[in-house]
């Protein structure tokens, strides 16, 4: 089997270095770049399994290549994690706005970027559906064979995270899921209770899939614990 393909980018070289001898130690093949104009020229010829982007960078940022390679029809559905220097809540909830899957905060333990990045491709197998399904609900229709998501006659773009969550959540319709369960199966490692995760995506799915995001019909909110996909909600 070809091993998967990994574009970071980071401008500090010594954390560059770090990066592509570990993941390649642990069996991907790496390529990195000093800017975000770099990869994004590189992108227009080869297309990896998974992005791994710094934020803070001369030139294009982090933020801004995730939002060009989610707009981008190639790579919109390519994993991207975060790598920051700032602890502050904004830059996570920002950089999941954008469409990451995920994001590390600086200093970060390299066995932890590993362990995430193998995570990521984990899920992505497990998310890979081995034969032809439909699951419908109301007017939602969800073929994961294609990975796509349909209200109505409305084709939705939805990232790999919000298209998982919405799966999980209709396989499981009628049942509360806490945020600590979500984190576990869609993002496939522990978060250490960064639940606010769990609530970005949340909300972007909820703007993709309601009429009214205000007054959300199918994904209601349940107090201190988590969410549940209302299976009364189909009209």
């Amino acid at each position: 089997m070809p091993k998967e393909l990994i574009f970071a980018v980071e401008d500090e070289l010594h954390i560059q270095q770090l990066i592509k001898y570990n993941l390649e130690s642990a069996g991907y093949r790496v390529f990195t770049f000093e800017s975000g104009e770099s990869l994004l020229k590189e992108v227009k010829n080869t297309i990896p399994d998974l992005f791994i982007l710094d934020i803070m960078l001369p030139g294009i940022d982090g933020l801004e290549i995730c939002r060009q390679l989610r707009q981008n029809p190639r790579t919109k559905t390519v994993p991207v994690i975060m790598l920051t220097a700032k602890s502050e809540e904004f830059d996570k909830v920002l950089g999941l706005e954008l469409g990451a899957d995920d994001y590390m905060t600086k200093p970060f333990s390299v066995r932890e970027l590993v362990a995430r990045v193998k995570a990521m491709f984990r899920r992505m197998t497990n998310a890979a559906p081995t034969e032809s399904e439909i699951i419908t609900f109301g007017d939602i229709t969800i073929d994961c064979t294609r990975r796509e998501v349909t209200k109505g006659e409305t084709l939705l773009e939805l990232p790999l995270k919000e298209f998982e969550l919405l799966k999980l959540l209709i396989l499981n319709k009628g049942k509360v899921l806490s945020r600590d369960l979500l984190l576990e199966k869609i993002w496939g490692f522990d978060y250490y209770g960064e639940t606010r995760t769990v609530d970005v995506h949340i909300r972007y799915l909820r703007q993709k899939i309601e009429d009214d995001d205000s007054n959300p019909v199918y994904i209601e909110t349940i107090r201190g614990i988590g969410y549940r996909f209302n299976d009364k909600g189909a009209k």
